[in-house]
C-alpha cells in the first residue's frame, strides 16, 4: 500500500503532512511512502531525512500521487482541492482538513470524482480517538502563539517587577472561551507572569480554568444546553448574546489583552465583542480574535489583519498553526499515522464503516456522499442501509 504526501499548494502553508519520524513507524507498519520533493523544506524536513527514514522521493506532484492508495495533505478544500482533484485517480483516498461543516459541497466534489475522501475536523471526541484530533493540535498551537502575539502588542510588560524606577504592575490577560486553546492560552499568559481570567458557558470549564492557574469570572446569567455531545460550547441565542455582551462590559474594560476563542462548526463565529464595548476598553489595549477566520468574536476584526479601532488593536490571525510549522507538522504529522494505522491493510485501506471513526470521518467513497450529517446539509435523502446491514438488523 502506497502512502503520497504532496507539497501543499494552499496559500502561505509552510506544514507538511508527515514528518520522517512518522514515515519510520509507517515503514515499520508494512507501508511504502513517497514524498514530493521539497515537501518538507519549509518546515526543516529536507528530503534527506525522509530517505533516511525509508520514504522514496518524487521529482513532481504527478509522479508522487501514482499508483497511491491515499493521498496526504493539509487543506483538500477550496483552491487547494480545485489544483489537486484533477490530478486524482478514480479509487483513490483524499485524508486532509476539508472544512466540510461549512463547505459540504467538497464532499459532492470527491463523490462525483470517484475519491474517497476522509474529513479529518470530522474526528469525534472520544477517548480512542484523542491522538487523532487536528483540531486539539492546531488549537494548542493557536492558543499558544495568541498569547505571545497579545504579549508582543501589549503596551505593558506581563509580568510584575520591581526595578530600581519603581515596580511595574502585572499585565492584565482575559482569555473568553476556554477549550483546547483558551486553555493553552491560560497556560502561556500565566507562564509569562500576567494576570490571567477567563470565561466559558460551560460549568464544567471552571475547574478547567483554575488547573491552569488563572481565575475565572463569573456573570452571574443562566444558559441552558451549554455544551455538546462532543464537549463543545453549544450555540446559545441571540438573547443569551445579548445578556452575555452587556455582563461582561466591566470585565473587558479592565484588560490589556484579550483573547477570543470562541467557534462554532460549520457556522460563523459568535459576536462577543461589540463595538461599544470596545469604546470602553482601555487605550492600548489588545485584542486577538483567534476566530478571525470564521468572522470574528470582535465586530471590528478583520481576518489577516491588525486594525486599531477606539485606540485597541484588534489582530485577526489567520492559520497560526503555519507559524511554528516544525512542531505543528509534528502534531499533524502524528494525527494522521494513528489514524492511517488504524485504517491500513496490506492492500489498502480498511473501509470498517462499523468503527465510529471511520463511518464519522469519510465523507465520500465509492461515488456517494455517505457522511450523514452532510448528506443532510446538502440536502440529500439519507442513505439506505445496505443488504447486510438490514440482515443485521432483523437478525437482531
Amino acid at each position: 500500500m502506497k502512502i503520497a504526501v504532496i507539497k501543499e499548494t494552499y496559500p502561505e502553508e509552510t506544514r507538511v503532512a508527515l514528518i520522517p519520524a512518522n514515515v519510520s513507524k509507517l515503514i515499520k507498519a508494512g507501508l511504502n511512502v513517497t514524498i514530493q520533493a521539497g515537501a518538507g523544506e519549509l518546515a526543516g524536513f529536507d528530503d534527506v531525512l525522509y530517505t533516511d527514514a525509508g520514504a522514496e522521493i518524487a521529482p513532481g506532484q504527478a509522479e508522487t500521487l501514482k499508483d497511491a492508495s491515499a493521498v496526504l495533505t493539509l487543506h483538500g478544500y477550496g483552491s487547494a482541492l480545485d489544483t489537486l482533484l484533477p490530478a486524482l485517480a478514480p479509487g483513490q483516498t483524499l485524508i486532509a482538513m476539508m472544512d466540510p461543516l461549512a463547505g459540504p459541497q467538497v464532499a459532492q466534489q470527491l463523490a462525483q470524482a470517484e475519491i474517497n475522501g476522509i474529513a479529518l475536523e470530522l474526528v469525534p471526541r472520544i477517548t480512542r480517538a484523542q491522538s487523532m484530533d487536528v483540531l486539539s493540535s492546531n488549537a494548542t498551537i493557536a492558543g499558544y502563539k495568541a498569547a505571545l502575539l497579545g504579549a508582543t502588542h501589549s503596551h505593558q510588560l506581563f509580568p510584575m517587577m520591581m526595578t530600581a524606577a519603581g515596580t511595574l504592575k502585572p499585565a492584565r490577560v482575559f482569555i473568553m472561551g476556554v477549550g483546547v486553546a483558551g486553555l493553552q492560552a491560560c497556560a502561556t499568559a500565566k507562564r509569562l507572569g500576567a494576570v490571567v481570567e477567563a470565561y466559558d458557558i460551560r460549568p464544567a470549564a471552571r475547574e478547567q480554568i483554575l488547573s491552569v492557574g488563572a481565575r475565572p469570572v463569573e456573570l452571574n446569567i443562566e444558559a441552558e444546553n451549554t455544551e455538546t455531545k462532543g464537549g463543545y460550547a453549544k450555540e446559545q441565542s441571540d438573547d443569551f448574546i445579548a445578556r452575555q455582551q452587556a455582563a461582561m462590559a466591566d470585565v473587558l474594560a479592565q484588560q490589556d489583552v484579550v483573547i477570543t476563542t470562541a467557534a462554532i462548526p460549520g457556522r460563523k463565529a459568535p459576536v462577543l465583542i461589540t463595538e461599544t464595548q470596545l469604546q470602553a476598553m482601555k487605550p492600548g489595549a489588545v485584542i486577538v480574535d483567534l476566530a478571525a477566520e470564521t468572522g470574528g468574536n470582535c465586530a471590528l476584526t478583520q481576518a489577516g489583519e491588525t486594525v486599531v479601532h477606539h485606540g485597541v488593536t484588534i489582530l485577526g490571525p489567520k492559520n497560526f498553526a503555519a507559524t511554528v510549522p516544525n512542531h505543528a507538522s509534528q502534531m499533524f504529522g502524528t494525527n494522521l499515522t494513528n489514524l492511517l494505522l488504524l485504517m491500513a491493510q496490506e492492500r489498502g485501506l480498511n473501509w470498517d464503516f462499523e468503527d465510529e471513526i471511520i463511518r464519522d470521518t469519510t465523507v465520500s467513497y465509492q461515488g456517494e456522499v455517505v457522511n450523514a450529517r452532510l448528506r443532510e446539509l446538502l440536502g440529500l435523502a439519507p442513505q439506505q442501509p445496505t443488504t447486510d446491514e438490514t440482515n443485521n438488523q432483523e437478525a437482531s
